[in-house]
């Protein structure tokens, strides 16, 4: 599943819908089939965690299209008059064409069209976004912080995916973070310094989403196969040690364990 850092940067890339008109617009989801969107101003899309909301202005009525990529989707951004090609749009759940680009979501599991006065009905329940422009940096740090603190006893990893508790982590940042903090997996929250966590947590996606830069890396290394140190490196060995990583599968149906990678060196 994408994570915040990703849809952060997806946000971006849609910000070339603002300040068009939409001429046309295809719901491909029973629940919209007859929505119309023609005319309607794009004022911008926000990401909140792993969620688009995507604002509009229908006539005088604000609206919000709200998107989630979940493990398949994908919006796709196409030129003026373009589309993609035929073998593709089978898998278009919605297409907005504007006076500028054309934006298309593919394998969407979520399109909702909802009132902008309503977006909390979707989003709501999410804690404190580290990549919330909007807010002060010190002010997430501090809300996400509380929230992990509020929970001492439960794995540091379950409690850094929930995203009621602090939005937009997956499951390469919290492996990662674990790592970088020198913390095993399931550390409760009480026996971990948070703050310095959320605090590098900020710092790493931030860096991760600034414009023209890397991208997603926690190893400085940007070569293939170089950016993480633990994530997806089954039973290869840690890059700071040398000792062979450890790796758990995730249990079905139980969204508090994932796949997880850690050093049993470097971790404690």
């Amino acid at each position: 599943m994408p994570e915040g850092d990703t849809i952060y940067r997806l946000a971006r890339r849609l910000g070339v819908l603002t300040g068009t008109e939409v001429l046309r617009s295809d719901f491909r989801v029973a629940r919209h089939a007859t929505a119309d969107l023609s005319g309607a101003r794009v004022l911008g899309t926000v990401p909140r965690g792993k969620h688009l909301l995507t604002r509009l202005d229908l006539a005088g009525e604000a609206l919000t299209l709200h998107t989630h990529l979940r493990m398949d989707g994908e919006w796709s951004v196409v030129g003026a008059g373009k589309m993609l090609p035929r073998r593709m749009m089978g898998d278009a759940r919605l297409v907005l064409e504007t006076t500028g680009a054309t934006a298309i979501a593919l394998r969407m599991p979520v399109v909702e069209l909802l009132p902008t006065a309503a977006e909390d009905t979707v989003v709501g329940h999410l804690g404190p976004d580290l990549l919330d422009d909007h807010r002060d940096v010190a002010d997430l740090v501090a809300a996400a912080t509380a929230n992990l603190e509020a929970q001492p006893d439960r794995p540091l990893v379950a409690a850094l995916l929930d995203q009621r508790v602090l939005t937009g982590l997956g499951n390469v940042w919290v492996n990662e973070l674990a790592f970088l903090r020198g913390h095993l997996p399931l550390t409760p929250v009480g026996e971990v310094q948070v703050e310095p966590l959320v605090k590098l947590a900020a710092r790493a996606m931030r860096f991760a989403v600034q414009p023209g830069g890397p991208g997603r890396v926690t190893t400085g290394n940007t070569r293939p196969g170089q950016r993480y140190y633990v994530y997806g490196r089954t039973g290869e060995p840690c890059r700071r040690c040398g000792t062979k990583l450890e790796f758990s599968a995730e249990i079905p149906n139980d969204p508090e364990v994932r796949h997880t990678w850690w050093c049993p060196s470097c971790q404690r």
